[in-house]
């Protein structure tokens, strides 16, 4: 299996897991814009959101909208930036939302944006939280 995100929904490659649903699957980008950056992914493999079968729209959009607000909650940030690229600017070709959280002033201009790197056992500790948030809504 080449897709790096399937690897991960299969366990088959390590990730930080915030949320496994039947459809959708959430983990912590491991280059983050800011320190609780989720990624959302389909379980199933799609490239694009243009191929993202009718069956799927619901339950991965509501996810999107889920974990919105939980970053937002738990991380104390005053919003969040949703996004995602088809194609250009997608760098593992597997439909991903990202869900990163955003605070006035936090720097984040246009669309070239710096990358943090989470400390050693930092990224297990996000993702615990936003497990224990996500778990309790689901």
């Amino acid at each position: 299996m080449s897709c790096l995100f399937c690897r991960i929904v299969t366990g088959d490659e390590q990730a930080e897991i915030v949320l496994d649903r039947p459809e959708v699957v959430g983990f912590l980008d491991i280059r983050p814009v800011f320190k609780g950056h989720v990624l959302l992914v389909p379980r199933e493999h799609v490239d694009t959101l243009t191929e993202l079968p009718d069956r799927l729209v619901q339950p991965f959009f509501a996810t999107a909208r889920e974990v919105a607000a939980v970053v937002r909650d738990e991380l104390g940030a005053q919003g969040t930036f949703v996004a995602m690229n088809n194609v250009v600017s997608q760098s593992v070709p597997h439909l991903h939302v990202h869900v990163v959280p955003r605070t006035k002033g936090d720097g984040l201009r246009g669309f070239f944006w710096p990358r943090e790197r989470y400390a050693e056992g930092e990224a297990g500790a996000y993702a615990s939280r936003l497990r224990a948030a996500l778990g309790a809504q689901g």
